[in-house]
């Protein structure tokens, strides 16, 4: 299969007038866009950008942040987005760490740059994309400045295409390569698995530093439909402009599909075309679940499980699984079946011994998806990409008799409690069964008996106390996986793709002990 460049330039040839990107008042044609691109490749190159060189940027989606990953990987230079809600210094780490030439950066994110720009080790170019008052060079000005001639520079399909930087939230972060073989070991799946046909429209809403953001970008382009760019994942203005292009696909998080429901201004829009609601990235409660299916009637609904370093999805829990009332309630907690080329198997995290049928244990999988490693990390990447292929997802599950994957949660997140393994994902599920419970996060705190035990941090709707709360969780569980304590407050703490952020929540508890474990 050709690069991903080169799938752009043909959909050009194809249908030159089809809308490729939408995003707010602005559209571009796939002709324009794929001059644009050759523009872009053309003013990184005089930018001194070539093969195997990092661009970042720092921007809220938009239509030149795809302009920027099509025109790099088209000198077999790859960008590199950057997380906008991480602190300037950390936005320094990302630059620095790619050794970035070019650093582009959208209007708002001006001051981030003023604090950091004599920091920066390796950039020479640093681009705004428009804004005012600012020394740097324009975005427009500068793209537009050169012809739209096609670089001489020809695609390895094995060379990296993105290097997406992973949330951090166990360390820095650190920069998974991806290449364009492994997004075109997965993109094909989408017109069978997804159903996308040439006349569907695909929402782009997560952020383009995410990999699903970034992948359904990607995915717009390679199916050669039309592309809606939200700009951020506001829950209203994902509605209205799903009413405003008669958007047909669309990946949301859970937490998103949570706020839709309680947004008086999303009951307004119309929502009808959609077809069909993917949702991942974080577990979903069955509440939320059932809410979502009630207020999107018409549309089919898929779970995905993947992660960064398998470029995205490698599971799908195909609609027909979403009986809500059907013989096999279970059902609905999994993550659903590998991808045709994926290979699953769940081992003991400590030997990789494969563990019985069943049995919880770390999710490794063996996947054409599978990245090409980390940027710079090769004793990181050993650890993660073993020898027979296989990939350590560093998520804990188990599979049943029918290959269907049932997450459990991240490995480093389990609790142990009396020797007792208990995994937070399922007191959480139990948790927003509660009808006064909104959100919540589990975590382990020290006990001097049990090492630790787990304590519920919750957002409350009602006067719900904690006994309450430790009285259902133990009609419905296991009494050792039951929290021990409980704690009320305002919001839970998540990144932007709606992952609690459980070292921020565990971190006041375990000051002063010499490790995370007691």
């Amino acid at each position: 299969m050709p690069g991903l460049t080169e799938v752009l330039r043909e959909r050009a040839r194809q249908h030159p007038d089809r809308l490729a990107l939408i995003a707010g008042d602005e559209q571009i044609t796939y002709a324009d866009f794929d001059r644009r691109v050759d523009q872009t490749a053309a003013a990184l190159q005089a930018a001194g950008v070539w093969h195997d060189d990092r661009v970042a940027v720092l921007d809220k989606n938009s239509i030149e942040y795809a302009e920027l990953l099509f025109g790099a990987a088209r000198l077999g230079a790859v960008q590199v987005p950057v997380n906008y809600r991480l602190a300037p210094d950390e936005v320094a780490y990302v630059v620095n760490n790619a050794q970035a030439k070019v650093f582009v950066i959208g209007p708002e994110f001006l001051p981030v740059l003023d604090a950091i720009a004599g920091k920066l080790e390796h950039t020479t170019h640093l681009v705004v994309i428009g804004g005012s008052g600012h020394p740097h060079l324009d975005y427009e000005t500068w793209v537009g400045a050169y012809e739209a001639t096609p670089p001489a520079h020809q695609v390895d399909t094995s060379d990296v295409f993105v290097q997406l930087y992973s949330s951090g939230t166990t360390g820095l972060p650190k920069g998974v390569m991806l290449t364009h073989d492994n997004y075109t070991a997965l993109l094909p799946l989408t017109n069978d698995l997804w159903g996308i046909g040439s006349d569907a429209v695909l929402m782009v809403a997560m952020p383009m530093y995410h990999v699903a953001g970034n992948g359904l970008t990607i995915c717009a382009i390679f199916d050669g439909i039309t592309g809606v760019i939200v700009r951020e994942p506001d829950p209203v203005v994902i509605a209205r402009e799903i009413e405003r292009n008669r958007v047909t696909h669309v990946f949301l998080v859970p937490v998103l599909l949570q706020f839709m429901q309680l947004m008086p201004e999303v009951a307004e829009t119309d929502l009808s075309t959609l077809q069909l609601v993917l949702y991942g990235a974080s577990p979903i409660s069955e509440d939320v679940l059932r809410g979502a299916m009630a207020m999107l009637p018409n549309a089919h609904f898929m779970q995905v499980y993947g992660l960064t370093e398998t470029t995205g999805a490698i599971t799908a829990l195909p609609a027909e699984d979403h009986d809500l009332d059907g013989p096999d309630p279970a059902r609905l907690r999994s993550a659903g079946l590998p991808n045709p080329e994926c290979e699953l198997k769940i081992v003991d995290p400590a030997s990789l011994d494969e563990v019985p049928l069943g049995q919880v244990g770390e999710i490794l999988c063996r996947t054409p998806q599978n990245m090409k490693g980390y940027w710079g990390l090769p004793d990181a990447t050993t650890a993660a990409l073993l020898p027979d292929g296989f990939f350590r997802t560093g998520d804990a599950g188990y599979l049943d008799a029918d290959g269907y994957l049932y997450i459990h949660d991240r490995v480093k997140d389990m609790i142990i409690s009396g020797g007792e393994n208990i995994y937070p994902a399922e007191v959480e599920n139990v948790l927003m069964g509660h009808p006064e419970v909104d959100d919540c996060a589990v975590i382990g705190v020290p006990d001097d008996k049990w090492g630790e035990t787990p304590r519920a941090i919750v957002v409350l709707s009602g006067d719900a106390t904690e006994a309450d709360l430790i009285a259902y969780c133990r009609e419905r569980l296991a009494h050792f996986k039951c929290p021990t304590s409980v704690e009320a407050r305002e919001a839970i703490p998540r990144n932007p793709t709606g992952k609690i952020l459980k070292r921020e929540l565990r971190a006041p508890y375990w000051e002063g002990q010499d490790r995370a474990v007691h």
